[in-house]
Order: C-alpha cells, then sequence, then structure tokens
C-alpha cells in the first residue's frame, strides 16, 4: 500500500486520532456501555421469544404462516 493512497491516509487519520484521544477514550466506553444495555439486556428481559412458546419446535414455520394468513383476512 502506497503512502500517498486513501486507505492510506484515512487509516492513519483514524489511528492519530483515537490515539492522541483523552476525553474520547472515556466517551467511547459510555457509547459501548449504552450498546450493551440497548442489545444484551432489553432483549433479554423486554423481548422474549414469542414463537418458542406459541409453536411447537421445528413446526415454527407453519405457525407464522398461519397467523399471516388469518389476520391477513
Amino acid at each position: 500500500m502506497s503512502k500517498d493512497g486513501f486507505l492510506y491516509r484515512a487509516f492513519h487519520l483514524y489511528y492519530d486520532g483515537f490515539r492522541s484521544m483523552t476525553l474520547g477514550k472515556t466517551l467511547w466506553a459510555i457509547i459501548l456501555l449504552k450498546l450493551f444495555i440497548i442489545f444484551v439486556v432489553l432483549k433479554i428481559f423486554f423481548f422474549p421469544n414469542f414463537l418458542s412458546s406459541h409453536a411447537a419446535e421445528g413446526e415454527e414455520d407453519d405457525y407464522v404462516a398461519t397467523e399471516l394468513v388469518n389476520r391477513a383476512q
């Protein structure tokens, strides 16, 4: 990769920027913590696996098809 290439310059722009951050590292830690809470904790407590409680194992596709047809009528 040549030093004049776009990818090389873009990589070094971000590399130098992240290396010299002081407050930014704390902000990135907060962002990652919030993403963890949103995608893991909320999924576990607020979005249960609906199909496992309403359809037999291996019959999920039939349940979904039946529900779609019934609701469309």
